[in-house]
């Protein structure tokens, strides 16, 4: 099944690769935001099946903020994609609808079994 993602990624070329790796895995990307605050407006409209969020963004909010954000007006999975992995950072992302935490740099196998779960 094609599963519509949105990516939440400040960096330029991992937003590339994330979109390139998505396309080849069969799904769809149906939105991409650099910040906490776009995303929520672009989620709350497009409704993805599933967010790729990077924890570290532009902005006021970290990715579990904006995610945090994102849950009073939807029950979407979120896909964490981060350099962070202290514990404090999972403890936290574990309080969202989280269904992986994926720690830099990622790879093809990595993401499809996430999206598989």
């Amino acid at each position: 099944m094609v599963k519509n993602i949105f990516i939440v990624e400040d960096e330029g070329i991992l937003v590339l690769v994330n979109t390139m790796l998505i396309h080849e895995l069969g799904h769809k990307v149906v939105g991409k935001s650099n910040n906490g605050l776009d995303a929520i407006q672009l989620i709350k409209k497009l409704k993805p099946d599933i967010i790729l969020m990077d924890i570290k963004i532009k902005g006021d909010l970290d990715g579990i903020d904006t995610m945090k954000e994102i849950e009073k007006f939807a029950n979407t999975a979120v896909i964490y994609i981060t350099g962070n992995s202290d514990a404090e950072t999972l403890a936290r992302a574990k309080g969202t609808n989280m269904r992986s935490f994926l720690i830099k740099p990622i790879n093809i196998e990595m993401l499809r079994e996430a999206l598989d779960n």
